[in-house]
């Protein structure tokens, strides 16, 4: 089994879903998206991560982006688990949810790990983009549940640099400056960065995030 890398091609699949049996890369369109697991129906800390995620469907819609969660129970139990989610979480749940029970999309994309478990998936995060390449890859441990604000604010660094030709430094959040992509020269920085840049050291050339008035 290939162990999926950044650049790699997202590999499609067909499942059953919560809304119905998708194609994934139908079901992401020429946007991008989030293909996230959970270790088993009825978990507590992966009732808490899919309340989140319905609460910040409107942020994921804002940035194009479609999301798909997974675990290894049977359609029934993801309907019924749905309804516990809606109840704890005071939300509703507004995107798919894969019944992966013969574990094929898991295998697919390596969410099985033998040595944390042999059944049930690891937390696994992809981000992909519209040419359904594998833009982000993280892994948690089952106890440990996902920052999507980390994500998010991941989501805005990856579409900055795949529309604006720069890339952010550590800690960067919305709106603070950005570093300029090493390929883009001196000469273009006028035309691509009409507000202005800073010269820290010629390979270190700050400006304001391009994509704000």
């Amino acid at each position: 089994m290939k162990t999926l890398r950044l650049g790699d091609t997202a590999p499609n699949f067909t499942a059953v879903t919560t809304e119905g049996e998708i194609d994934f890369h139908d079901y992401l369109g020429d946007g991008w998206g989030i293909l996230f697991s959970h270790p088993a129906d009825y978990t507590p800390v992966c009732t808490t991560e899919l309340g989140t995620v319905a609460k910040y469907k409107a942020e994921f819609d804002k940035r194009n982006v479609k999301v798909l969660a997974l675990s290894v129970d049977g359609i029934e139990s993801h309907h019924d688990w749905v309804k516990d989610i809606n109840e704890t979480q005071q939300t509703t749940v507004n995107f798919p949810i894969i019944a992966d029970e013969d574990r094929k999309v898991s295998m697919l994309y390596d969410m099985i790990h033998p040595n944390a478990d042999q059944k049930k998936t690891v937390r696994s995060v992809f981000v992909i983009g519209p040419d359904k390449t594998i833009k982000l890859t993280l892994t948690y441990p089952a106890s440990t549940g996902r920052n999507f604000d980390e994500l998010l604010r991941v989501i805005d660094s990856l579409q900055l640099t795949a529309y604006h030709k720069v890339a952010t430094p550590a800690n960067w959040e919305n709106g603070q400056d950005c570093v300029i992509v090493p390929s883009v020269s001196n000469e273009e920085i006028p035309n691509l960065f009409p507000k202005g840049h800073k010269e820290v050291k010629p390979y270190l050339r700050l400006t304001p995030q391009p994509n704000l008035n």
